[in-house]
């Protein structure tokens, strides 16, 4: 595993040091330059992934001696006083116990166009909430109640990005409205994407196997340590045959807006203003491009958008490619700060983790064949239609 770790480095360092030589050469042309510049930091990008590849087979290595299990029956009955009921006028949930000073997590479809909310303790007690903010994009919710000393009983949050596929999961809620029961399964998968608002999508999905139904949305979905991983969202279904795979939201998006919904009442998602879809060979050949090109087309610009004010210019020829048609010409997006992206999929996951609205990025995009750089400045995504 070290060698591993160090052939990695050693491909980083001798990218460092073809740069160095090619920099000090007076004779080299400029665009050469910039062209072999742009090359290594895609090399570098790519070693970074792998680096991260290798730590989380360390991570799988260790994860037997640095286990702190405390085993299930001692989950719920540490956690369950701090999952509720949560009752609308249009429907029922789940929600967990955020602070001490009353906010209460769920789903933003749980208390969505309700005009009056009821949350229930394991104790019985039922107190009557507020809203306090809420981000239909991610499907988060923050509610609040007042509640006596001594019937709130806050959640640790932990680390989403540190899951391993086949580590257990706990899911603790009020299916059907049976409150308080726990199912147990695995995480199933991570770095799924789900459909929310507005055509755009949730990143970094937790897939589970843990039974989860209706009236399971906004409860906690917890590892051996007691902590929130996830809140409980989704399950794939046809009609009522459930097939047990649910998605709950991971617990690094609720830390990344948890402050911002309680202080502010919302979250400000970073927006390009653009619409697109993957490459493929076909479409690639369709441009007069390697058939190997992969990254975002771009498809749409929105006008006024930042995008558009950026420059970045969108398709104008639309072509039949397996019987579908697709509009081609525009803008293809293969990096952003250096970083490879060979998928829409994955521009979006970057800039939700790295990126917030006001912040200026560079893309490298391919523009009739030849590669270039366009540095514009992230906006505030609008709110849902």
């Amino acid at each position: 595993m070290i060698w591993a770790i160090v052939v990695v480095m050693m491909v980083v360092n001798v990218g460092v040091l073809t740069y160095t030589t090619i920099y000090n050469d007076p004779n080299v042309d400029t665009s050469t330059l910039e062209t072999q510049i742009q090359t290594l930091q895609f090399q570098l990008g790519s070693a970074e992934q792998e680096i991260d590849s290798l730590k989380e087979e360390i991570r799988i290595l260790d994860i037997s001696e640095t286990s702190q299990d405390i085993g299930v029956i001692e989950i719920f009955n540490q956690t369950r006083n701090s999952v509720v009921l949560i009752e609308t006028d249009t429907g029922t949930g789940s929600g967990w116990v955020y602070d001490t000073l009353g906010h209460i997590v769920t789903n933003n479809h749980v208390i969505e166009d309700a005009t009056s909310i009821q949350v229930t303790f394991q104790t019985g007690a039922v107190l009557t909430a507020k809203l306090v903010g809420r981000d239909p994009y991610s499907d988060m919710a923050v509610i609040k109640v007042n509640a006596p000393n001594g019937l709130l009983h806050p959640l640790d949050v932990g680390v989403s990005s540190e899951l391993l596929v086949g580590e257990t999961a706990i899911a603790i809620g009020n299916p059907f409205g049976l409150a308080n029961t726990m199912t147990v399964g695995v995480i199933s998968a991570t770095g799924r994407q789900m459909d929310a608002t507005g055509g755009y999508v949730v990143v970094d999905v937790i897939q589970t196997d843990a039974a989860i139904n209706p009236g399971n949305s906004g409860g906690p979905l917890l590892n051996l340590k007691g902590e929130v991983i996830g809140m409980n969202t989704a399950i794939l279904s046809s009609t009522n045959d459930f097939s047990g795979i649910g998605f709950a939201i991971p617990s690094d998006t609720i830390s990344r807006e948890i402050t911002s919904l309680i202080e502010t009442g919302e979250y400000e998602h970073p927006w390009l203003g653009i619409s697109g879809y993957n490459m493929f060979p076909s479409m690639a050949e369709a441009m007069g491009l390697d058939n190997n090109t992969k990254g975002t087309l771009v498809a749409t610009v929105v006008e006024g958008g930042p995008a558009y004010e950026a420059g970045l210019l969108g398709s104008t020829t639309t072509v039949t490619v397996g019987g579908f048609p697709y509009d081609i010409g525009g803008d293809v997006i293969i990096g952003v700060n250096g970083l490879t992206m060979d998928s829409f999929y994955k521009l979006q996951v970057y800039l939700t983790r790295n990126t917030r609205p006001g912040d200026t990025v560079t893309f490298s995009i391919i523009r009739d064949g030849d590669v270039m750089a366009i540095d514009f400045t992230l906006g505030v995504r609008p709110p849902p239609t």
